[in-house]
């Protein structure tokens, strides 16, 4: 498990304590956020995707199984001494 810290004053120490004058680890910072959000954005994409998916194949099967009571019914109707 890697190591994180325990408070957001750990992380804002932390970032503090590696910046530069000119900015750099502060850049750092920023660049690993932003993959973070495209990694975040990916995944509720993919989500989105599989449920859209499963929506559809719910359908197909609800679809499929008023078919076959249907045809249950029918044989049943057929045979019944009426």
């Amino acid at each position: 498990m890697p190591d994180t810290p325990d408070t957001i004053s750990d992380t804002t120490s932390a970032t503090t304590s590696h910046s530069t004058a000119d900015g750099t680890a502060d850049t750092a910072a920023v660049d690993r956020i932003d993959a973070a959000i495209a990694r975040i954005e990916a995944a509720i994409t993919a989500r989105a995707r599989s449920g859209d998916a499963l929506a559809k194949r719910h359908a197909a099967l609800k679809a499929r199984m008023a078919e076959a009571v249907a045809a249950l019914d029918d044989v049943i109707t057929r045979g019944s001494p009426n």
